[in-house]
């Protein structure tokens, strides 16, 4: 393929790293806008003019969905923006989210030829820019379904996960239906994830556009209550499920003082301000009392989002709690800068231990250990132990637990022969296969806790997999 950089490789070495336009710090804890503004066509245009247009591009194999990263680069070079896009869409369908919440640094970027003397090239940055010209312009056109199959599949979750094999699905001209348990599609991107990282008007966009492939969603239908996998299979016809019901199911410490009022479960609290719109009380009616001291406990983007969106409901002190040190943390870089920028108050090496309360049974205080470092477990991160002698109390009203999560188990208990594992993952081969014959799952509910753009690959690899189980002799 030419080039479409007139530019010798040492000069897009010398053009620096383009930052995206935001929300200055102290505005934006006032408000649940979008944090991050993006890049403008002259920023994106300098950004994408620093692409080495590599022969051998490894930013593609670093995309867990293999976007072909050089090619929408190149669109971009040539002022072909909905070409981009395009290109993206070929083998990701949610571009617009993936370019706010995927974490980039760590796949595409992370292997970026650039990357090895320069800054990398802000790929996830230009995805983004590519997907919102697109929104601005009225751009889109589905694409072309051509194929019509008698074939019926159930897509049971709306994340990422569903949202991708949904699509993928309905692109090959399958019947699909995706199952929602809650009144509105989007799963985890919806009650998880903040408007200020990913607002609810991208969101809504990105599920029309699946629905606009002819995909139809059910809303408040709770797959195990409302129908089983049985009867999806047998009375509602379906010919292949793929279960993408996430993990839901929150975790705790086993520490005293859980029970107290004030005390909750980064799912819930991130449920009752995204999905229920506590953030807009009065207007909508979801009260949600925080008090002027809050803490977070956890280290990954669930706690981040949950301490900024503390932040934003007032909290005066917005306490992070987290056992290890910074370069233990498995959240974003970004949301690590973002979170001290709003100052939020990091308290690393450090473990809660009992959670106080009044005579009222709310909370009042957490008590906490310092932590030192010790030789690495299993994750490979060193492993933290608690240091005598050195407790201290936090004076808070409300604490949050961000500790990680589980599948509900009601599909697992009531689908007979579903072979589960460790916290009732559903067990799943390389083609997100389970256990039952026509059965697929995948995102969290098979990983136990993953990253959009990995929930999107399983998506993407189920899809493809029931495709060929469709039209094999065995379905």
């Amino acid at each position: 393929m030419s080039s479409a950089n007139a530019l010798k490789p040492s000069e897009r070495m010398k053009i620096p790293r383009q930052e995206p336009l935001e929300q200055a710090p102290l505005d934006r804890v006032k408000n649940f806008s979008e944090v991050s503004l993006g890049f403008n066509e002259e920023r994106a245009r300098a950004e994408a003019n620093r692409c080495l247009e590599c022969k051998n591009p490894i930013c593609i194999e670093g995309c867990p969905v293999g976007v072909d990263i050089r090619t929408f680069l190149q669109r971009i070079m040539e002022r072909d923006y909905i070409g981009a896009v395009q290109v993206i869409r070929e083998t990701n369908y949610l571009p617009a989210i993936c370019g706010r919440v995927c974490p980039q640094e760590e796949q595409c970027e992370a292997v970026c030829t650039m990357g090895k003397k320069h800054p990398p090239l802000a790929i996830g940055k230009l995805e983004r820019f590519v997907a919102d010209w697109e929104l601005e312009h009225n751009a889109f056109s589905p694409p072309a379904i051509t194929t019509s199959r008698k074939e019926k599949v159930a897509v049971v979750g709306s994340g990422p996960a569903g949202l991708t094999c949904a699509a993928e699905l309905a692109r090959k001209g399958y019947r699909v239906t995706i199952f929602e348990a809650l009144h509105a599609a989007g799963g985890v991107l919806r009650y998880g994830i903040p408007e200020f990282r990913l607002p609810r008007r991208i969101l809504d966009v990105e599920i029309d556009r699946v629905k606009a492939l002819g995909v139809e969603v059910m809303t408040n239908f709770l797959v195990g209550r409302t129908a089983t996998i049985d009867e999806l299979f047998g009375e509602w016809g379906f010919r292949a499920i793929f279960l993408a019901t996430g993990a839901g199911t929150p975790a705790f410490m086993g520490i005293p003082g859980e029970n107290l009022s004030g005390v909750y479960s980064a799912n819930e609290f991130l449920t009752r301000v995204n999905l229920m719109k506590a953030y807009r009380f009065p207007d909508f009616d979801t009260p949600l009392a925080i008090g002027h001291d809050v803490a977070v406990v956890g280290g990954g983007n669930t706690a981040m989002d949950a301490i900024r969106t503390a932040r934003r409901l007032g909290a005066q002190h917005a306490y992070l709690v987290y056992r290890r040190s910074k370069e233990e943390m498995p959240a974003r870089a970004e949301e690590i800068h973002h979170a001290l920028e709003e100052g939020i108050d990091f308290r690393l090496l450090t473990n809660p231990v009992e959670i106080l309360g009044n005579h009222d049974h709310r909370v009042s205080g957490m008590v906490c250990q310092r932590m030192e470092l010790g030789v690495p477990d299993e994750s490979g991160r060193r492993r933290p132990l608690p240091v005598p002698g050195s407790e201290f109390t936090l004076p808070v009203q409300t604490v949050i637990m961000a500790i990680g999560q589980s599948p509900n188990p009601i599909i697992q208990s009531t689908t007979p022969g579903l072979r589960t594992g460790k916290r009732g993952i559903v067990l799943v081969d390389d083609t997100q296969s389970t256990s039952r014959l026509g059965l697929y799952a995948g995102g969290d509910l098979s990983r136990g806790g993953a990253t959009v753009i990995l929930a999107m690959r399983d998506g993407r690899v189920a899809a493809s997999h029931i495709h060929q189980y469709l039209h094999s002799d065995g379905a």
